[in-house]
């Protein structure tokens, strides 16, 4: 939560010094490439393949075992990386012509991407040595460490603003500086966790050992599954570069407020269910996995689908009183509240993608999410085609909305079939008073959105107060209709907070 709270304040930074023009686009283009595989490491493919073999290892053959195993797949991991940097900054014209092919009849703003992926791609060599250290630390119980994390980078990024962009020649040129930067610290934070965890690594000769064999075959399809969202927005990124200016920036700004839940809870969720049901597994405790994945889906929806509604209902004065500031004005905030609104749509399924992803992958079934990831992906080319023709960019946010449904349900379905998702009968009466108290606090976010409307127009100041008077009200509504409705209770809450089942 703090490092999405330091993100906005990143953002509304950025909002004010770039805008959504070229300088803005080419940043957030460039951004993209380690952005994604930051995503799909630290938050999918490589913890979800690492964590259950570490764990395995750490409860049958114990700790020394694990940590080989943790110090073959490091020396691994660092040549690969190490080849695949390199690879991508000499061929980085290339793969940014692919990526933003609509950015090549504005020769200074391809340039600009350029330069400003070169800078930034250096990130993903430290972050994904990050994110081996944490599926580590998060295998061992310790989660905090990892979580902090991203903290650092937020902190870096508002650094390189505020004391970088007037000696740069662009605010975007201090960001990119900022995201090399953040990758180091981020590196050392995570080293000196590992040391005090008891699990410093050493780096051995990187060998192909059975163990290492085995994660690969697991990892290949893994970071097709667990990244399928990323790879859409991959997608919108490269259609999004051939519709006006300012489209990719919108669906960024958006995106940064959709991506609030789905970080709080749905990675927060699938981070710590991942080992839970691994060691569950491992130990044959089929109703016990039963169990935890319902509380897991339970505690996800209770979260997400108000947090669904309320960006659906008042877009246009949670992205007015963020960014509206600088060179980002009423216009900018009017499309990017329309991609939000898109983006809303899907934010339940992207969040159920990370809850019911663990129940495959902690069975070490990479295959079936593989399966599902392309037919999800095709979609939602096929979707963004028909969208974004009427609806633009907008068009594409609903289209990476609704193939997250797809890939969702089809998730859900092959585990219900298996026998591996059963919903309780408490789950069952849950959601229905989840959507019902969801309704009554959308009901009354739009009128109290209407008697507001002169403050929500008004300066700064009245907009912000206004908006903080909306949020409470639709909190106080959530959490009455909740209490009313059955949906949640506090103890319940808190046995879900704390693991427990009630």
């Amino acid at each position: 939560m703090v490092s999405r709270v330091l993100g906005f304040a990143r953002d509304i930074l950025i909002a004010a010094l770039l805008g959504a023009g070229d300088v803005a686009d080419a940043f957030f283009v460039a951004f993209k490439l380690p952005n994604f595989f930051r995503r799909l490491f630290a938050e999918g493919a490589f913890n979800a393949a690492f964590v259950p073999m570490f764990s395995g290892l750490l409860t049958t053959q114990g700790r020394a075992a694990a940590r080989r195993f943790a110090e073959q797949t490091l020396a691994v991991l660092l040549v690969v990386l190490f080849l695949l940097v390199l690879l991508f900054q000499i061929g980085m014209p290339a793969i940014m012509s692919g990526l933003a092919y609509g950015f090549l009849g504005n020769p200074e703003k391809f340039d600009l991407t350029v330069q400003f992926a070169r800078l930034t791609f250096s990130y993903l060599l430290f972050i994904s040595l990050v994110s081996l250290m944490g599926g580590l630390l998060n295998s061992l119980g310790k989660f905090a460490a990892a979580a902090a994390a991203p903290i650092l980078l937020n902190v870096c990024l508002i650094g390189a603003l505020l004391f970088l962009s007037s000696r740069l020649p662009t605010a975007g040129h201090a960001l990119a500086w900022g995201v090399a930067a953040a990758g180091i610290v981020q590196f050392l934070w995570i080293v000196v966790a590992c040391q005090r965890a008891g699990m410093a690594l050493r780096l051995p000769w990187p060998t192909l050992s059975p163990e290492i064999k085995r994660l690969l075959v697991l990892l290949l399809p893994l970071a097709m599954a667990a990244g399928v969202t990323q790879v859409n927005l991959l997608v919108d990124v490269f259609l999004a570069s051939l519709l006006p200016s300012g489209s990719v920036s919108y669906l960024y700004y958006a995106d940064r407020l959709n991506q609030l839940p789905i970080g709080v809870v749905g990675v927060a969720v699938g981070t710590a269910l991942l080992p839970l049901l691994s060691r569950q597994v491992a130990a044959n405790e089929a109703g016990n996995a039963l169990n935890s994945q319902n509380r897991a889906i339970e505690f996800a929806l209770l979260l997400t689908v108000p947090a669904a509604v309320a960006l659906a209902v008042v877009p246009l004065p949670l992205i007015s009183v963020l960014f509206q500031r600088g060179a980002f004005g009423p216009a900018e905030s009017a499309a990017t509240a329309l991609a939000l609104q898109a983006y809303a749509v899907g934010l339940p399924a992207y969040v159920l993608i990370k809850v019911l992803g663990p129940g495959f992958f902690a069975r070490q079934d990479t295959r079936t999410p593989f399966k599902i990831a392309v037919v999800a992906v095709i979609a939602n080319v096929i979707l963004n085609v028909i969208l974004m023709i009427p609806l633009k960019h907008a068009g594409l946010a609903l289209a990476t909305a609704l193939s997250a449904w797809l890939n969702c349900g089809l998730l859900g379905y092959v585990l219900w079939r298996r026998g591996q998702l059963v919903a309780d009968t408490r789950l069952k009466s849950r959601l229905p008073r989840t959507l019902a108290a969801a309704a009554v606090m959308a009901i009354g976010l739009y009128g109290t959105a209407y008697l507001l409307a002169g403050p929500l127009a008004g300066n700064a100041v009245e907009r912000s107060l206004a908006l903080a008077g909306l949020v409470a009200v639709g909190l106080a509504l959530f959490g009455l209709a909740a209490q009313v409705t059955g949906a949640a209770r506090l103890g319940d809450l808190k046995g879900l907070m704390r693991g427990r089942a009630a």
